[in-house]
């Protein structure tokens, strides 16, 4: 894959330990005589209680990572934006049914139940125990209590037999304390009159700041939203701001790729999610509602994953993530890049919010524009195989048009510390090997942000969780004014910077990263022209 370390050994003790983790056991793929050491690290977890090894029955749900297979050919693929059918992707590309069948009956021999092979091949997972878990990953897992809860942890390198070696990348679900989490900001403060911006702005709103009326909708288009939980009243949320805004009702898809979950404490991320797709978007074709049961590491692969293997969805957004040192340290990052490469291959394009702390990502309590976190990018929007999307301030003149857009200082941006420079943003970016945070930038400043429709009645919300999802009605827009024939948008974003299809940002800093002419960490390329975007990328 296109990952690899990027970070000395000791600056990455460093940084986690800030975080309140600190990396222990061997470095992925060593192996002795008999195990072989994956991508999942150990996490001893700092400022907690080590509550010892694990009662042994203590439920596990595991998720096993496998590679990708030729995977020289599939970025040469993806670099001529040849597009691969799911099937074609299987057949050339995923791990050979042979090695998916060893994973599972490897799960099996262990005493796990329930064991499923993924349809793309990219994961097989199953239901055990702490007990045959520590015995099949050759860790001992011991319970933690950290802030308030109780988690589990492996707390050595899991490792497979050295027959596995080169089936598996990563095993996801041994650590509970590693999870993602929303960027939704509701507003602050808002002075209507004299500051060029209302207090939020409707789809239309965007439509005209963003240069979108004239240009095709998104109605040839099926996107995706990533959310978790109980889902079913967002629904009722669109429908009740489409009514609003005097917009059709698009069609709804709800999958879910867990245990059903009660939990609606995200509600307000997964309403602005879909309401502003769809809303940037004019319409879609259909929406697919992705719903996890939870936001840990392992839940959200396996919902990357149905995406990718679904093949359906042409985009999607992921407003959401954590730092990337947590995603390298648990293996998630290694695993949900293969499945992001896999998608990108396929022609399908995630857009992901940078995040919502400046030029740090949230380990805590962080305030917007106050840097209390650690000093790195969040994951997935540093993955290559992604589009980020930074935040910005937009400032509309008196009939809503365009006129100028401020970096927001909390908007998410940075040098990757483990995710290496895609060929796309060579030349671009200002750093020659690593991955650089974001992309592209949309409005994201609670004061400038979307009014959305929560539990039926409206409220101003922002963040680059807002950011993110504007993004995606953009890109289907895009796609359905070129047959749907685009393919992954990193490329062609790239191949557009400098041109007309962006706004510039040059004004403003997300601490420490100011906006600059050309590419910056604050902004990326710049946000979207979208009537100019349309003739300019594809």
């Amino acid at each position: 894959m296109l990952r690899r370390a990027l970070l000395p050994a000791a600056i990455l003790a460093a940084t986690t330990a800030f975080a309140g983790v600190a990396a222990i056991g061997e470095p992925p793929g060593a192996s002795g005589s008999t195990w072989a050491t994956t991508a999942t690290r150990a996490e001893q977890l700092v400022n907690a209680v080590d509550l010892g090894v694990a009662p042994a029955a203590t439920p596990l749900h595991v998720t096993v990572a496998l590679p990708l297979r030729n995977e020289s050919a599939l970025r040469a693929t993806i670099a001529r934006h040849q597009l691969l059918t799911s099937a074609q992707l299987v057949s050339g590309h995923a791990p050979t049914a042979a090695q998916a069948r060893a994973v599972a009956s490897y799960l099996t021999s262990n005493g796990f139940t329930n064991v499923t092979i993924a349809s793309n091949r990219l994961l097989v997972s199953g239901d055990g125990t702490t007990a045959s878990a520590a015995t099949a990953f050759n860790t001992p897992i011991h319970r933690f209590s950290q802030q308030g809860h109780t988690v589990l942890a492996n707390t050595r390198a899991a490792q497979v037999p050295a027959t596995l070696a080169s089936s598996v990348i990563a095993v996801l679900g041994l650590n509970t304390a590693s999870s993602v989490r929303p960027f939704a900001n509701p507003p602050s403060s808002c002075v209507v009159s004299g500051v060029g911006y209302p207090c939020t702005y409707n789809p239309q709103g965007f439509w005209a700041a963003y240069d979108a009326t004239s240009t095709p909708t998104g109605a040839s288009t099926s996107i995706a939203i990533f959310a978790e939980g109980d889902v079913s009243g967002v629904v009722g949320d669109l429908r009740t701001e489409e009514a609003a805004n005097g917009l059709p009702a698009v069609p709804v898809t709800i999958v879910p790729t867990g245990p059903a979950s009660s939990d609606t404490s995200g509600v307000d991320e997964w309403d602005m999610d879909t309401q502003y797709s769809t809303g940037m978007a004019g319409t879609v074709s259909n929406l697919t509602i992705y719903a996890a049961p939870s936001l840990s590491d392992a839940d959200i692969t396996a919902e990357f994953d149905r995406f990718a293997a679904d093949d359906t969805a042409k985009a999607a957004s992921a407003s959401f993530g954590e730092c990337e040192f947590a995603a390298e340290l648990d293996g998630s990052m290694a695993a949900d890049d293969a499945i992001f490469e896999a998608a990108a291959a396929q022609g399908q394009t995630v857009f992901t919010s940078a995040g919502d702390t400046g030029g740090f990502c949230p380990v805590g309590a962080a305030v917007n524009g106050v840097p209390a976190g650690a000093p790195d990018v969040n994951y997935p929007a540093s993955s290559p195989w992604v589009v980020s999307a930074g935040g910005t301030t937009l400032v509309t003149n008196a009939d809503g048009s365009y006129s100028n857009e401020i970096a927001w200082l909390a908007g998410g941006g940075g040098p990757s510390l483990f995710e290496s420079q895609p060929a796309w943003q060579a030349g671009v970016s200002p750093l020659p090997l690593q991955r650089m945070v974001p992309d592209v930038a949309m409005d994201a400043d609670p004061n400038s942000g979307a009014n959305v429709y929560v539990n039926g009645a409206p409220e101003g919300v922002g963040g680059t969780s807002l950011s993110s999802p504007l993004a995606l009605g953009v890109w289907a827009r895009l796609e359905s004014a070129h047959a749907n024939g685009l393919g992954f948008a990193g490329p062609l974003v790239y191949g557009a910077a400098g041109s007309a299809a962006f706004h510039d940002i040059i004004l403003g800093d997300t601490g420490p990263y100011p906006a600059t002419p050309g590419y910056d960490l604050a902004t990326g390329v710049g946000t979207f022209d979208v009537a100019r975007a349309a003739s300019l990328i594809g």
